[in-house]
């Protein structure tokens, strides 16, 4: 399946909506869009330069993060296509379907449009960018639903294994405004598991995928007191990222990896 443009949605819950939606407005350097939606539900974080690449929701639970993705075929097409992966779909609408991983992942896929990705993302010059939707995946899990996103987005892994930390990214087309990183819960080794709170997420969630964002910076310490200057607070600082939690509770990470390319120097 040809995958035009992807989009990392954050699904904002009522209590500290407003803050929190400031708060992501600030760190990524973006104007919201008009609402909408039936229930004014949806906007878009617009960029300066280039296409967005980011949306919000106004959610009635928890909330979290997922994935729309836009594709080049008909969308009768696609969501055969990932029905025939282990998919499953949970929603259908004309302009939209709504789609759950074989371990759990809500994303939806949407029909491309004609800028998608023609304006691009614009990457130079940025001290930080979120770019990066990491999957929290169980460990009993893992193989199977690394191998349908593959399948899916037809984006391979540099390597065949997680490294110490259980990380391992899909390398992404040329012009692409997203990452994929899979993170493989419960991971040993010298780095350990990277601590975003996924592994409990997960035991709540029945062992589903969770999923959180990363940001790019270029350097790591003023990013992150950027953040905590904006409300974020600090809950864990390892060798190559930082865990923080913006207002509101949802935990993400500040990485040391270059904005242009998104990839460690």
């Amino acid at each position: 399946m040809e995958v035009a443009w992807a989009w990392a949605f954050l699904d904002l819950p009522p209590d500290g909506f407003d803050e929190e939606l400031e708060f992501w407005r600030q760190v990524t350097r973006t104007t919201l869009s008009a609402w909408r939606g039936e229930q004014g539900e949806f906007a878009t974080l617009l960029p300066d330069e280039g296409h967005p690449w980011l949306k919000v929701q106004r959610v009635g639970g928890p909330g979290g993060v997922h994935l729309d993705l836009a594709v080049a075929a008909p969308l009768p097409q696609a969501r055969d296509e990932v029905l025939a992966l282990g998919a499953t779909v949970l929603d259908e609408l004309d302009d939209l379907v709504v789609c759950r991983s074989p371990a759990g992942f809500t994303f939806c896929l949407t029909p491309s449009a004609p800028s998608e990705p023609g304006q691009g993302q614009v990457r130079a010059g940025q001290s930080s960018l979120l770019d990066q939707v990491c999957l929290d995946i169980p460990a009993d899990r893992y193989v199977a639903e690394l191998a349908f996103w593959m399948r899916l987005t037809g984006w391979l892994p540099p390597s065949p294994e997680p490294d110490d930390s259980g990380l391992l990214p899909l390398k992404r087309p040329d012009g692409m405004p997203l990452r994929l990183l899979t993170q493989r819960l419960g991971a040993g080794g010298a780095g350990g598991t990277r601590d975003t709170g996924a592994t409990v997420a997960s035991e709540r969630h029945g062992g589903s995928v969770t999923a959180h964002v990363d940001l790019a910076c270029a350097d790591r310490a003023a990013t992150t007191r950027e953040h905590e200057a904006l409300g974020a607070r600090v809950e864990s600082v390892h060798e190559g990222w930082t865990v923080l939690r913006a207002p509101g509770g949802r935990r993400y990470c500040v990485t040391e990896r270059d904005p242009l390319t998104g990839v460690r120097g």
